[in-house]
């Protein structure tokens, strides 16, 4: 099929992975500023300069030929202190950024938190202080209330379950605890504050549509015994459903809650709260897809979340869950560097999983492939890339075909940029920037490539390679 011109192609981007300038005009330290300069761990004090490239990167955007720009907004930027101070030369900053857009023939695609902490609130426990969610509410009305004219499609929160269970479980990112209450607590306030967000979106009457984004991991067991569908069950409540049954249906899957009730404190869950969740449901979901996981039920051991962050060797990471869950790995799939499967026939039963169950507006908001790149001033020829891409999105038109409404298509990323605690080594963009003072961007060959996949709304794609070969193993990925 032909997607119709209503569809949203483009780019995304986060603020801390890409803007820099981390304590300009007025900014404030976030929790990731924070935690690294006190650890000495490579940061995105500059990243991709973002900030001082911003009428370049957008009006390389529209070159790209792209629809839309999916980009998110910092907390510390705009929002100076606890008492709520707006500092205006973050408003000044996103209204820039919008403005070009706007010019460009470029829809804002606007996310409200993406990961970014102001300190003064990391100072205080963080997403584990229910004060913080509290707080969310009037960081959203001011972003509602700035850019709510030109700006129509809106995101609470980016990928809740990512840095939660990274930041208060598996301890790799900031605040690099491991603690499974602070987890637990830390995610109920999240969705508290996504639902809050929610609220105050349709008590100001701002016309456009709001939804949440989530790291989607399809899960799929590796026979059809009643073990491997409950470790099946088990799976997906870690991995999606205390997000997306959350955001839409207003609940948390009960039997998650009544088996965690069992050993941990689950007062943060307090009525007045849930009630809040259960009336503030979203529009869309933004699903950021890449691998989906096979499971089997647990056998014996101790839980284990270790994840590939050196990107090294391809050394795969191993989620097992004690008397839930193990994850296991297809030996036929192919993997990156960083030990993520490759499989975009996961994406196609993904997307009809998600769209039968929830029936809502679904977007690709994030997928593409991290990879070692040299940046010069030669463009990269990054087959592997186009490859990548080109089977998920065939596997996305496949999904369309079947019924599922999507509404838009984000690579990520619209340029290199800082990739958490895998730095700048770990490149995703259309666009190279090279790693000298002046930042310069460099397109790469995908970049051309998308351009085409846009202008033709998907017809230049080919439909049939995904399902019999995933993707062209990249010499470098």
């Amino acid at each position: 099929m032909t997607v119709d011109k209503e569809f949203l192609w483009g780019g995304a981007t986060a603020a801390y992975q890409c803007e820099g300038a981390w304590d300009a005009d007025g900014k404030v330290s976030s929790n990731w500023d924070w935690w690294l300069h006190e650890r000495g761990l490579p940061n995105a004090d500059v990243a991709s300069d973002h900030y001082n490239h911003v009428l370049e990167d957008i009006a390389l955007a529209k070159e790209g030929g792209h629809t839309a720009y999916r980009f998110s907004l910092s907390w510390p930027r705009i929002i100076k202190d606890r008492e709520g101070t707006v500092n205006e030369a973050g408003i000044a900053f996103y209204n820039k950024i919008i403005d070009a857009c706007a010019e460009a023939g470029i829809e804002p695609f606007v996310t409200v938190f993406h990961w970014d902490l102001p300190v003064y609130w990391e100072e205080l426990g963080g997403w584990t202080n229910t004060q913080t969610a509290l707080a969310f509410e009037h960081y959203a009305r001011v972003c509602y209330e700035a850019f709510g004219d030109r700006v129509r499609s809106w995101v609470t929160i980016n990928e809740p379950k990512w840095f939660t269970s990274r930041g208060y479980l598996v301890g790799d990112y900031p605040p690099f605890h491991q603690n499974a209450q602070e987890y637990i607590q830390a995610g109920f306030n999240i969705m508290l504050a996504s639902a809050l967000g929610v609220k105050v979106f349709r008590e100001g009457g701002f016309e456009g549509s709001i939804g949440i984004v989530h790291s989607y991991t399809p899960v799929y067991g590796i026979d059809d015994t009643i073990e491997s569908q409950i470790a099946v069950r088990y799976a997906d409540n870690f991995n999606n459903n205390w997000v997306l049954d959350t955001a839409v249906f207003g609940e948390f899957p009960i039997d998650l809650v009544t088996e965690l009730s069992r050993t941990y404190d689950l007062s943060c869950m307090k009525p007045e709260y849930l009630r809040i969740i259960k009336a503030n449901t979203v529009d869309f979901l933004g699903l950021n897809y890449y691998s989906s996981t096979d499971v089997k039920a647990w056998t014996e051991g101790e839980t284990t979340l270790r994840f590939n962050t050196s990107g090294k060797g391809g050394e795969r990471g191993k989620i097992m869950v004690k008397g839930w869950f193990e994850q296991v790995y297809n030996p036929h799939h192919k993997f990156t560097d960083w030990g993520m499967e490759i499989y975009p026939e996961g994406l196609y039963h993904g997307l009809k999983k998600a769209f039968d169950k929830y029936h809502v507006p679904l977007y690709i908001s994030e997928n593409g492939i991290g990879c070692y790149e040299d940046i010069t001033d030669e463009p990269v020829h990054d087959d592997y890339r186009i490859s990548f891409l080109q089977d998920h999105i065939a596997a996305m038109l496949d999904a369309m075909d079947d019924g599922v409404d999507m509404r838009g298509y984000f690579v990520w990323s619209l340029f290199d940029l800082y990739s958490w605690i895998s730095g700048m080594e770990k490149r995703y963009g259309l666009i190279g920037v090279t790693d000298d003072e002046e930042h310069r961007r460099v397109p790469k060959d995908s970049f051309a490539w998308f351009k085409r996949v846009i202008e033709t709304g998907g017809d230049c794609i080919d439909r049939s390679q995904y399902k019999d070969d995933p993707v062209a193993s990249p010499e470098s990925a």
